[in-house]
């Protein structure tokens, strides 16, 4: 496993791996478009000379940027994305554009318009999603990171299934123009590699204030390297006692249970090196509605995000007699199910007579975990979870969570872009033959003290995947 310092300070053969990444690409379906030429501008950034890989959803002028999406499987934009222009400006090796989820909505990575993304430890496991190919490039050891984006886990959630790193920053940390926008609220930038140093590495090359994004933050006083290896003292954490504790669920699968239980076992290894650690609450009713307040919110800005894919405006014209009937047939025939299920619940809860009782609800619920999440994190450093629920399922069984609780705790990582708190993942141990992983969260801005914190726990567990 090759890190970002190695392709920094050393060359390397772009034949060899773009050689590579076409016969993994074959078997796994990484890429969207995998280029034939791999270009690099000279430069003094510690990402200087280093190859990546870039979800497809984000702006390349003169590369195909689909978003895995037959609404814009030709779509070859006329600008660039500013994170793909930061890491131009870097020398960083643009290898190619992974797939992803359809329009980077869904968990599984099995909804691009190219097929299944497999999962890079196991073919016959999903990969996680959306930014599924991503994930897989990085854990095959083709680059060392890749940029994704994050609107529920969908950083995260691959990362954790690929056995890797996925950091998502604070909300407005990295400029998202040129990003396709799924829900605006919510989406973040990201990245995914095989540790924290390198995730911080890239962070720190890519943040930063830019005018054609309103939301972005002036991060000038933010180094997220410099301090990153000191020893941290004296962290205190805390975990969601309702969602770790097995006894709040009925009829607990054995995967929940190893998977918790592994989880209490790396609390306590923990707290043997000094960290404070302790439980908090949060009403049962407010946990079960997560996934739903989710749902209404990402869906009801993704309808209106996605607006402009109707076959006139963006997308293949279809036939009609009038305008509505372009627009009805581009759509019927642009999007897989899901997205189309999606659509259909997002304009519902938007509906006027709707609003109240289905998009302005899910906002308050939202309100209350920020608010209550703020609360904690006034006393504590962050916050740590278990990422998924004990199980990945395989490609092509439809695995159903039928627990509320359980529901919540699978998508607990929603927290995160609720309140735009930095969160990262890491993989710590196996259970039942698959990766698991640790979430943690922090106040917003605080990145620099959540990275230190968890490149030392990432140390104390000393992870290995199995072929390093």
């Amino acid at each position: 496993m090759k890190n970002i310092e190695y392709y920094n300070k050393n060359n390397w053969d772009k034949s060899t791996l773009l050689k590579n990444a076409k016969e993994k690409n074959g078997e796994y379906n990484i890429f969207v478009t995998l280029l034939d030429e791999l270009k690099h501008t000279e430069s003094n950034s510690p990402l200087n000379n280093v190859p990546y890989t870039l979800k497809d959803n984000f702006s390349t002028n003169n590369i195909l940027s689909t978003a895995s999406s037959n609404s814009l499987l030709d779509y070859n934009p006329v600008y660039d994305s500013t994170v793909y222009k930061k890491l131009t400006d870097a020398g960083c090796v643009l290898v190619g554009k992974t797939v992803l989820d359809e329009l980077a909505m869904g968990g599984k990575g099995i909804t691009a318009n190219s097929g299944v993304v497999k999962n890079s430890l196991n073919k016959s496991l999903i990969s996680g999603g959306s930014s599924a190919g991503s994930a897989v490039s990085v854990s095959l050891s083709l680059v060392p990171f890749s940029i994704g984006s994050d609107t529920g886990d969908s950083i995260r959630k691959p990362a954790a299934y690929n056995a890797i790193v996925g950091y998502k920053p604070t909300y407005g940390l990295i400029s998202r123009y040129g990003l396709f926008p799924f829900a605006s609220s919510l989406d973040h930038v990201g990245v995914l590699t095989n540790n924290v140093l390198d995730a911080a590495k890239v962070v720190n090359e890519i943040k930063g204030k830019d005018e054609k994004d309103m939301t972005s933050i002036n991060s000038s006083d933010i180094d997220l390297v410099s301090e990153i290896e000191k020893e941290s003292k004296n962290n205190k954490l805390f975990y969601i006692k309702e969602l770790v504790d097995i006894n709040n669920y009925n009829n607990p699968s054995k995967y929940l249970k190893d998977m918790l239980e592994e989880f209490n076992k790396k609390i306590h290894l923990l707290k043997q090196q000094g960290y404070v650690i302790k439980e908090e609450s949060i009403d049962i009713n407010i946990l079960n509605a997560i996934p739903a307040c989710y749902s209404v919110i990402a869906f009801a800005e993704a309808t209106s995000n996605y607006s402009n894919l109707n076959g006139i405006v963006f997308g293949p014209r279809e036939k009609g007699n009038t305008y509505e009937d372009i627009m009805k047939n581009a759509r019927s025939k642009g999007f897989c199910s899901l997205i189309k299920r999606r659509f259909v619940i997002g304009s519902y809860a938007l509906d006027k007579e709707n609003q109240e009782k289905y998009f302005l609800n899910a906002k308050r619920v939202r309100n209350l975990i920020v608010t209550k999440m703020d609360s904690y994190f006034e006393k504590y450093d962050a916050l740590i979870m278990p990422v998924g629920n004990g199980y990945i399922e395989k490609i092509d069984e439809d695995y159903k969570i039928e627990n509320d609780l359980e529901k919540a705790l699978d998508d607990n990582l929603v927290i995160g872009n609720f309140g735009g708190y930095p969160s990262i993942t890491i993989p710590v141990s196996f259970v039942n033959d698959f990766p698991f992983a640790i979430n943690l969260t922090s106040k917003r801005k605080d990145d620099k003290n959540l990275l230190n914190l968890t490149y030392n726990i990432e140390k104390l567990m000393d992870f290995k995947r199995g072929e390093e």
